[in-house]
């Protein structure tokens, strides 16, 4: 473990936003994270994961800590189901994958998100009619007062739409490092009827789809319309789809007809926050070196060398225009820093 001086972080975050932390490591070992908390109790800190839900704005005067722990095992099976153990710094999609390779069902949908798996419970990540939560069994996080190990249940953690504890009265307390999921072993429940699913694996000709099948579905979608970070910068959905009244969106629904919506409950009405920027007139707009991409309106962009600031400062123009034109509040999805 080597703690290293005035580090670009470009390559550690999926923006490609060139700021300096003042002091970066990376971390491999749960003792090396105690080290850290216990010999530099004094020193500011910024807990790196996959780098893939945040914008930095300006240079990090902290240590910068890379959460690199690896490695992941079946802890227990049943008839039915099976709780897989997964360490914090692997990358979300790869272990989606491995989960599909030994047909764990559960994971499909989320193929594909960008991260790591010790941050998926902290924005309870979600797609295409499926969310974290609902294949979460526990999580062990280091409590940063004791540095003492402590579990949490699905019912500690208050998994709500892109939230959990973690964001709320846990937040900055406790480091994730490593997440148990209960998957199915045989019997899987296909989730196949939200976004465009259905139509892509008519596409691809499958008839009777198996969890594989619905993994390649939703990666095809994806692709179709998201960018690559490693070719444009970005961090995915950047704003969460908002919830409104019932009252409040009988009152869009007549003036804009064909508005999508989901059903939350009997009084709450989700809106694609994606189809409220490309009717504001945002998708594709460049702003030199940044913008709105084209294919997703969700999706902010860092097209050559941008700066964080700038796309902050798109961020806002955005969330203003929406409140002015559809008089509805969206907030970013993403932590800015």
């Amino acid at each position: 473990m080597q703690i290293l001086d005035n580090i670009s972080l470009k390559p550690y975050n999926t923006f490609g936003i060139d700021v300096n932390a003042r002091q970066f490591v990376a971390v491999n070992t749960i003792q090396d994270l105690k080290f850290i908390y216990s010999n530099y109790k004094n020193t500011n800190k910024f807990i790196l994961g996959g780098g893939s839900n945040m914008l930095l704005t300006k240079p990090v005067d902290a240590l910068v800590i890379q959460l690199n722990l690896k490695g992941k095992s079946i802890i227990n099976t049943s008839e039915n189901h099976v709780l897989i153990e997964c360490q914090a710094g692997e990358n979300w999609h790869e272990f989606v994958l491995w989960t599909l390779k030994q047909d764990f069902g559960g994971l499909e949908n989320l193929s594909l998100i960008p991260g790591n798996v010790g941050t998926s419970p902290i924005q309870n990540i979600g797609a295409y009619g499926v969310e974290l939560k609902d294949y979460f069994y526990s999580c062990n996080a280091l409590n940063l007062d004791t540095l003492q190990i402590e579990t949490f249940s699905k019912a500690d953690c208050d998994f709500g739409y892109r939230h959990s504890i973690f964001k709320q009265e846990a937040k900055g307390k406790y480091i994730i490092t490593s997440v148990v999921f209960k998957l199915s072993i045989k019997n899987h429940t296909l989730h196949t009827n939200y976004g465009a699913i259905t139509n892509e694996l008519e596409a691809m000709n499958v008839k009777q789809p198996t969890i594989q099948d619905i993994s390649n579905a939703v990666i095809a979608i994806r692709e179709s319309k998201l960018p690559n970070p490693k070719i444009i910068g970005n961090s995915g959905s950047f704003f969460k789809n908002p919830v409104i009244s019932k009252s409040q969106f009988l009152q869009l629904q007549d003036n804009f007809k064909d508005v999508p919506h989901y059903i939350v409950s009997e009084n709450e009405i989700k809106v694609p926050a994606g189809w409220l920027i490309e009717t504001a007139g945002f998708k594709g707009k460049t702003f030199g070196n940044y913008g709105v991409h084209k294919k997703q309106a969700l999706v902010l962009v860092n097209y050559n060398d941008a700066k964080g600031e700038d796309i902050l400062n798109l961020s806002k123009l955005i969330q203003n225009t929406i409140y002015r034109i559809f008089n509805i509040s969206i907030e970013a999805e993403v932590n800015i820093f």
